[in-house]
């Protein structure tokens, strides 16, 4: 809130250059900022009484777009990549599927690892948890099991991270 939208009879005031003005009626503190060319903003609405601050509202609106920006830009996007598994896979085939899993955690991704059941394979669910535990623990050097093994439906997944 800007000015003339500021309805609050009593707010705290705080001069362009930070000092406090302390607390007088919101047509007072309006007055001051005309008188100094500058906008009254609301800065904690939510504090009794609201802070407002004498400032330059376009200059103020453009900081605050710039942090935003280079808060943005530190932000690191963490994917989540999933490798499907079956409960009859081969060793060499599993050594792949390891493989590429690892340069997923190398890139700072997450890996969803998932062993898909199909048909009778249902009934033998409990048998096949080795090969998560197995894969697991082939990248136990470099990754963390950040959710245990979890029934969904048909599949069994895992989530693994890489170590802190």
């Amino acid at each position: 809130m800007i000015n003339e939208q500021i309805r609050d009879r009593e707010v705290r005031v705080i001069s362009d250059s930070g000092e406090q003005l302390g607390i007088m009626s919101a047509r007072d503190a309006m007055k001051l900022a005309r008188e100094a060319g500058l906008d009254l903003v609301k800065i904690a609405p939510t504090a009794r009484p609201p802070v407002c601050k004498i400032i330059d509202y376009g200059k103020y609106r453009y900081e605050m777009a710039r942090k935003e920006k280079e808060a943005r830009k530190k932000q690191k996007v963490i994917e989540i990549k999933e490798i499907r598994l079956s409960p009859n896979i081969d060793t060499n085939d599993l050594n792949t599927k390891v493989n590429s899993a690892r340069k997923f955690l190398e890139k700072g991704d997450k890996v969803k690892v998932t062993l898909r059941f199909r048909g009778r394979e249902m009934s033998h669910m409990n048998e096949s948890k080795h090969v998560l535990d197995d894969f697991a623990e082939s990248l136990k050097d470099l990754a963390t099991v950040e959710k245990p093994a979890k029934l969904e439906g048909r599949s069994l997944s895992i989530i693994l991270a890489e170590k802190r």
